[in-house]
């Protein structure tokens, strides 16, 4: 019999497909922008909404959203005014959202083990509801990147001119960090809060290595988040891994893969001149 055979396995795969779809495309701005570091500070924002949803007996991943969301807007309101740097803002809400999602876990009676799958993963355990609920997320996300391809792209690349140009770069920069937020929680399933944000910048920063333009990257991004996360996927199964770090090793290791052979780099041709030397 093979893997896909069983029920639980076609529900991870065709979340793998998702996620893998989404974090890549979303990865390319977050990039190219360096918004690395408030990816991760919205993944673990994430742990104050799942902890919320537990306390308030509402569905972890809708609290999640919500609550990422609204700290998302909260750090880009508070670094937009450069009254305190970008990353200070995100280092505050870091720690203060995971602070909260401690006080929640503290009221609640009794520990529950299902949280440990929103820390670390646990895409085997995917339910038809979360299917649902990540394709729902897919259906809001991507097409919001299409219509706004050509705006996000050049306010990615310059946003100075954008602005003078009279496109709404203010209202484009909250949108990008909604779809961020959205797609950080809907791959808390694949691989968890704390991996999210790895599987959201890996792929974007492999295909950096190769493209030459933004739609070849992102095409690159899409094919190489596919690859890990379906690859991940097999691979946890033989080994017996957790199928979120595995997913995510996977990625980081056709990262390393991917400098090594990059032609910006050109790291194998010095090494074969230095060999012929």
């Amino acid at each position: 019999m093979g893997i896909f055979e069983y029920a639980f396995m076609q529900r991870a795969l065709i979340a793998s497909i998702i996620i893998g779809v989404l974090c890549s495309v979303i990865g390319v701005y977050v990039v190219l922008r360096g918004m690395s570091f408030i990816g991760a500070g919205i993944a673990h924002a994430s742990f104050g909404g799942v902890a919320l949803g537990y306390l308030l007996n509402v569905n972890p991943l809708i609290s999640a959203i919500v609550f990422s969301v609204l700290t998302a807007l909260c750090i880009g309101k508070i670094a937009r005014r450069k009254v305190i740097k970008e990353d200070t803002v995100v280092g505050i809400f870091f720690s203060a959202t995971m602070a909260f999602g401690v006080l929640c876990i503290g009221l609640l009676k009794g520990y529950n083990i299902d949280l440990m799958s929103y820390l670390f993963g646990s895409i085997l355990a995917v339910s038809n509801e979360d299917i649902y609920l990540i394709g729902g997320v897919a259906c809001v996300v991507l097409p919001c990147i299409f219509v706004f391809f050509k705006e996000l792209k050049f306010v990615t690349f310059d946003p100075e001119v954008a602005e003078i140009m009279g496109l709404p770069v203010n209202w484009l920069y909250y949108c990008l960090l909604v779809l961020i937020s959205l797609t950080i929680v809907a791959s808390m399933k694949l691989v968890g809060i704390v991996l999210a944000s790895a599987l959201l910048i890996t792929p974007a920063a492999s295909a950096y290595q190769f493209a030459e333009d933004f739609k070849t990257m992102m095409t690159i991004s899409v094919i190489l988040g596919l690859v890990s996360c379906i690859g991940g996927l097999v691979l946890s199964y033989y080994l017996n891994t957790a199928s979120g770090a595995t997913i995510v090793m996977l990625s980081t290791t056709i990262f390393f893969i991917s400098v090594l052979f990059s032609p910006k780099k050109n790291y194998i041709k010095r090494l074969i001149a230095m060999i012929k030397k």
